[in-house]
Order: structure tokens, then C-alpha cells, then sequence
């Protein structure tokens, strides 16, 4: 899966691994011939690579990390989301730590991964008529945007610049914590609410 046009090689060096999925493979892109791939193509792509994959592994990834949006999108896919765990005053795991905070599986070696994925490997393939797609079982139902639009309004407004404890803001909103941890990681990667230590959080205006 190619972020720039099927034509343009990046990085330069990856010219015999491009070679090499040519031959034996196939390589995908969205973006027309000739494009060469800017930053804000990677997210867009990653999507796709994230819905081709059974699960997507965050091996290092800061509060801030594109990595993250990839997580969300495999989550919103009804992909197995997982995580390697570091120190938690490393800035560079604090993105890992936060995914598995909010429900990724920890992983210290590949058979974590195995694990994980075992029941996807191994559970039979839904049968498809001619007139309907094939949709993975777990895969979430999309939400309106008027309503995530809706509750993204409601968590702003229960906070301010003072930090509170999130499950103070669970218990005023009278929602489960599995149904606010996707929104909350979105208003954290727009830059609109900060997280703090000891489960803390607060709106940045």
C-alpha cells in the first residue's frame, strides 16, 4: 500500500522491495500516477493497510503519534488492536501504554500475537450470497456523525481548564467507559483536551 502514485518509489531505497511486491504481489495506492507522497497521505493510507490486516501492533508510539490514528481506524474496523508496553516516563511508549489503558492487549512477544489473533486464524469463513457483501462479524456498526458530533460537544463541555478525573466525567455523562475511550483519544489527537497523570483530564481552549 503506497501513500504517493504507484509510479514513485519512496523511500528511494525501498526501489527492490518495491520491485520484489511487483513480481510476486500487489501494490495498491489511492492517489493518482506521478504523486509524490506528502505527510498527511500516510494516515489516509493506513486505513487501508489497517482493514487488509487481521490485527495492528503498536510497537512505539508517543501521546501524539500517527501511529494512534492507525489504532483507531483497525479499532473502528473491528480489528484486534495491540500494544508493547514501556516505562511509563518514556514519552516514546506513552502512546502504547495509553492504547492498552483503554483496552489493547499487551503484548511482550509474539505469542501474545498468536494468542490474539487465534480466533480470527481459525473461525470459518462467513458464506456470502450474490447480493450481499461480506461484513466481518465483529465489525462495529458506523456512527451517525451528528451523534459523535453530539457527544463531542457534551465531553467539551464538562470540562474546563482545571483537570478532573475521567471517571468523574464517566459518572456526569452516565456512559460506559468502552463507549467514551474512542472519543476521548479523538479529542486528545485534535488537540482539544489533555490528558494528565493520574487519569486526568482537562479542555484546552
Amino acid at each position: 500500500m503506497q501513500a504517493g502514485g504507484l509510479d514513485v518509489i519512496y523511500p528511494l531505497e525501498n526501489k527492490v522491495l518495491h520491485d520484489e511486491i511487483a513480481a510476486h504481489g500487489l501494490r495498491v495506492s489511492e492517489q493518482p500516477m506521478g504523486l509524490d507522497p506528502q505527510s498527511r497521505h500516510f494516515p489516509i493510507r493506513n486505513r487501508i493497510v489497517a482493514g487488509l490486516s487481521q490485527g495492528v501492533v503498536v510497537v512505539e508510539a508517543a501521546s501524539r503519534s500517527g501511529s494512534l490514528l492507525t489504532a483507531k481506524d483497525a479499532a473502528d474496523q473491528g480489528r484486534e488492536v495491540m500494544a508493547v508496553p514501556g516505562h511509563p516516563f518514556d514519552a516514546r511508549a506513552s502512546g502504547c501504554n495509553m492504547l492498552i489503558r483503554d483496552g489493547a492487549t499487551l503484548v511482550r512477544g509474539s505469542d501474545d500475537i498468536l494468542e490474539a489473533l487465534s480466533p480470527r486464524l481459525t473461525a470459518p469463513l462467513p458464506r456470502r450470497s450474490a447480493a450481499a457483501p461480506v461484513v466481518p462479524r465483529d465489525a462495529p456498526a458506523p456512527r451517525p456523525l451528528k451523534d459523535v458530533s453530539d457527544l463531542h460537544n457534551r465531553i467539551l463541555d464538562r470540562l474546563g481548564p482545571s483537570p478532573i478525573a475521567e471517571d468523574q466525567l464517566i459518572r456526569d455523562l452516565a456512559l460506559p467507559a468502552s463507549r467514551l475511550a474512542p472519543e476521548l483519544l479523538d479529542l486528545e489527537l485534535e488537540g482539544r483536551i489533555l490528558r494528565q497523570a493520574g487519569g486526568l483530564l482537562s479542555r484546552i481552549n
